[in-house]
């Protein structure tokens, strides 16, 4: 039973890298897993999610309603940014540029619905990281 879930989980991991939800620096965070620190890579990426929490809701707000700090707005996405590269998630990264290019044009249209797609690309690796982890334990 074990080497069925193993198997899965391998698979799974496998698809997350190959559709481009993550990227090596998550084989990186695996790396350091090790038998004194099984659950390393899960509680990086729980970390991970608070930070993203906190970012997103930050964002939000500071999305709400004039006059913009663009100059803000793309700090904090900055630092979402950095924090999704710390755990490799690729597009959720990709997406935080995207939103980074609107904020240099001022563009607080192409903001809010890049801001949707971050939202959106959050939610989708959450929901398959935790699928991942379930396996894996």
């Amino acid at each position: 039973m074990k080497n069925q879930k193993q198997r899965q989980a391998a698979y799974m991991r496998r698809s997350l890298l190959d559709q481009g939800y993550l990227d090596e620096q998550f084989i990186h965070l695996e790396e350091l897993q090790d038998d004194a620190n099984p659950n390393f890579v899960e509680e990086v990426v729980k970390l991970f999610y608070t930070d993203s929490a906190r970012f997103i809701r930050n964002i939000e707000l500071a999305l709400e309603n004039g006059p913009y700090d663009f100059a803000r707005l793309d700090n904090m996405m900055y630092q979402f940014k950095g924090s999704s590269s710390s755990i490799g998630a690729r597009r959720v990264k990709r997406q935080c540029s995207q939103f980074q290019e609107y904020c240099n044009a001022k563009n607080i249209e192409g903001c809010k619905n890049t801001f949707q797609g971050v939202k959106q690309e959050y939610a989708t690796l959450k929901t398959k990281l935790e699928t991942y982890f379930q396996m894996e334990r």
